[in-house]
């Protein structure tokens, strides 16, 4: 199992940055330039990710206050799951976690690996510059 992952502090209540990422409508926000087609919903996303394919995921699960579990909602390539945790660092900041379960051969990890931190990367960085101006 590859893991990839990325940690942001941001300046907002927990609660704040747990139903932001709760809502699948939000995470349009945090991907990058090479994403398009997006639609979702408050449970499911399905977008296409340029010169590569299309995904849909679907939450699998949610802990008030502490993590939403994504998982494919289709067929995937591979199995995945993104795991997002938040915990409080203070009364008024908070953690976020962003996690990415791959299930890679060799072959797959040596092409996917560094494209996933990007995107890891950029969504934590995104997460706290959204959250931070709102």
């Amino acid at each position: 199992m590859t893991i990839i992952q990325n940690q942001v502090t941001i300046n907002r209540p927990v609660a704040e940055v747990y139903a932001f990422l709760a809502d699948c409508n939000n995470h349009e926000q945090l991907m990058p330039e090479n994403i398009y087609n997006w639609s979702s919903t408050r449970d499911e996303a399905t977008f296409t990710i340029q010169n590569m394919a299309k995904l849909s995921l679907r939450i699998d699960s949610r802990i008030d206050n502490s993590e939403v579990v994504f998982v494919p909602a289709e067929k995937a390539p591979f199995d995945v799951t993104l795991r997002w945790k938040v915990a409080s660092a203070t009364d008024h900041t908070a953690i976020a976690l962003l996690i990415i379960e791959a299930d890679l051969n060799m072959m797959m990890k040596m092409m996917a690996t560094k494209p996933l931190q990007k995107l890891v990367d950029k969504q934590v960085e995104q997460l706290k510059v959204i959250m931070d101006r709102s």
